[in-house]
């Protein structure tokens, strides 16, 4: 097992360190920095945009190779370098990705465990009202695009809000700027604002698991192993979660994980629409801004979430199925 772990672990350093080159080098062929300058009126002269072109390592004049070799020894030490503004990237990644991870663990974690005991339940009640119920549900969520489902739970809730005649959910921004209580009644609000970007995530997540494992789950239902087990006295109900459960939820251990990275940049509607200045969103302005090193930067973190899940992944899977170990 140590043997098998240290091989994945090295194979994800690799990667991370081709998927955040290939980062960099994307971002610097598409973006044009020297743009966001040239449009000023009055003109800027020439020489003042290099300076602060190369105040960034983003000057186009210069070799990319070059710019590269001068970028990729900070991202090593964890040195983001600065943005077009001067600004430090590794205060505003500090900033950014704890507004992310506490959106998308919460959505996440809600989202693959209701799914998962949906998709098991469905699978045991095939083709009952249970599983056409949630099964049609499913669908509908999964056809929906996430911007239009924050946007639809975003308009429920002003008319909740006007139903009752006071302010439950909250449809902007982490936190109220002007709230004033204790440190209990902050929690509460905060709170109050993480139920409706949260529901976004965790809708689509409990639709997409849901429909997997259920799938999962009628083949291992209808396998030679869960039969046997049946046949030696075991239960309906004991044969399904000592000898079924186990095998159906093995494959979900790796959509979860690479699932949960994708979200980083995927909720960027989401963080949008809901006013969380988080990664998604930095990354969208970053793009806007032809700012090269925040879109590495944001891209090089992505593919670590990923592939370190990924890892952690392979490792549940091992746990889970001695065979993977020898593959």
């Amino acid at each position: 097992m140590t043997g098998y772990i240290v091989k994945r672990f090295l194979n994800t350093l690799l990667l991370v360190f081709i998927a955040a080159s290939a980062g960099y080098f994307l971002a610097s062929i598409a973006l044009n920095p020297r743009s966001n300058f040239e449009l000023a009126n009055p003109p800027i002269p020439p020489e003042t945009i290099d300076i602060y072109l190369n105040a960034a390592n983003v000057n186009d004049k210069v070799p990319l190779m070059e710019r590269y070799l001068n970028w990729i020894p900070g991202v090593l030490t964890w040195d983001l370098g600065v943005d077009l503004d001067g600004k430090s990237l590794n205060d505003e990644f500090g900033r950014r990705v704890w507004v992310s991870l506490r959106l998308l663990i919460l959505g996440s974690v809600i989202g693959a465990t209701l799914g998962v005991l949906i998709g098991v339940r469905s699978a045991v009640r095939q083709y009952r009202p249970f599983d056409r119920t949630f099964g049609y549900l499913s669908y509908l969520l999964l056809s929906t695009p996430v911007f239009l489902l924050a946007i639809f739970l975003k308009l429920g809730a002003i008319e909740f809000n006007d139903a009752i005649g006071t302010r439950v959910l909250f449809t902007q921004g982490e936190y109220s700027s002007s709230f004033e209580g204790s440190t209990f009644e902050f929690a509460v609000n905060r709170l109050q604002h993480l139920v409706l970007p949260t529901l976004s995530i965790a809708l689509g997540s409990i639709a997409f698991y849901s429909r997997y494992q259920r799938n999962s789950m009628l083949d291992v239902l209808a396998s030679d192993h869960l039969r046997t087990a049946r046949a030696k006295g075991l239960t309906k109900r004991d044969a399904l979660f000592r000898h079924g459960l186990r095998v159906a939820i093995a494959p979900m251990a790796t959509f979860f994980a690479y699932g949960f990275g994708l979200l980083v940049a995927g909720a960027a509607f989401t963080e949008t629409i809901y006013g969380w200045y988080g990664m998604g969103q930095w990354f969208i302005a970053s793009v806007g801004k032809n700012d090269i090193n925040a879109v590495a930067s944001i891209v090089t973190f992505t593919a670590m979430l990923v592939l370190f899940a990924g890892f952690l992944a392979d490792i549940v899977l091992a746990a889970l199925d001695p065979r993977v170990r020898t593959s």
